[in-house]
């Protein structure tokens, strides 16, 4: 398991670095929206479709959305700001799992819900890209999720003990929360001090960076939350020893567009 998980990363990180840093413009757009529709290929199965004429239905459906958002840029603020009242949303869901999952237990409802966690990640992405510094701020936003796994991962396993979400992902712990809370922080001051930021400017960047870590951990249980309604381990078996795209950016998907309007809020 360990030497295809190894092969699938070395395969998938070029391929991924240069799909963020060297696309530009449409092609970007359509490279991130075909991560996307993949994305809401393996979404139809915890929504529970199995027929593969369902699912690929609903993938043309959100490459569809993606389309018309790409051609009406105008709509992204309306987007995003959906994005931001799900997230504050899906946050009380999975703190009240299960109490609450008869509100989103229909299949119908799930689909919505797809909607509401795949299209902001693509709309975030492009308008994040757009800016002077764009490749260096889609870095950010992932070097942040990144370190907060790191430091969860290690920080739970050491001091792990009172338990985050157990009917959602019993294996999470508050403390590994904290863990990976400090290393971004640590990192975000880092940049901070090699950047020269002001006093101010370092403040802002410490408290965006964590809103950034708990709205990601926010998206992972999220995901896990809907796989485990479903009984599904992994969203898919697209990357051999990883699991399915979903399992991979379910972070991302909220840290993305959280990430972009803080960013329009703080460039504003």
């Amino acid at each position: 398991m360990l030497k295809q998980r190894i092969i699938t990363a070395l395969i998938l990180l070029p391929i991924a670095l240069c799909g963020f840093f060297l696309l530009e413009g449409s092609v970007f757009a359509l490279f991130i929206g075909l991560v996307v529709t993949l994305g809401a290929w393996e979404w139809a199965r915890l929504a529970g479709f199995t027929a593969q004429p369902i699912r690929v239905a609903y993938a043309a459906v959100v490459a569809a959305m993606l389309f018309i958002m790409h051609v009406l840029p105008g709509l992204s603020p309306w987007v995003l700001g959906a994005a931001v009242l799900w997230w504050a949303v899906a946050t009380y869901l999975v703190l009240t799992y299960p109490k609450t999952s008869e509100h989103w237990a229909s299949a119908a409802c799930k689909l919505v819900i797809g909607l509401m966690i795949l299209l902001p990640a693509w709309q975030g992405l492009i308008l994040i890209k757009q800016e002077p510094l764009g490749n260096w701020l889609i870095m950010a936003v992932m070097v942040l999720v990144w370190g907060a796994d790191i430091g969860a991962y290690f920080s739970g396993r050491a001091f792990g003990r009172r338990k985050l979400a157990p009917q959602v992902s019993p294996g999470k712990s508050w403390e590994g929360v904290y863990g990976g809370l400090l290393l971004s922080l640590v990192i975000t001051a880092i940049v901070g001090l090699v950047r020269d930021w002001t006093i101010g400017e370092m403040l802002k960047g410490l408290i965006g960076a964590a809103i950034i870590v708990f709205i990601s951990v926010v998206g992972d249980l999220t995901e896990s939350m809907f796989k485990r309604q479903s009984g599904i381990k992994d969203s898919s078996n697209l990357l051999p020893g990883h699991g399915g795209i979903l399992d991979r950016i379910d972070s991302l998907t909220a840290a993305i567009p959280v990430f972009a309007v803080l960013l329009w809020m703080a460039t504003s």
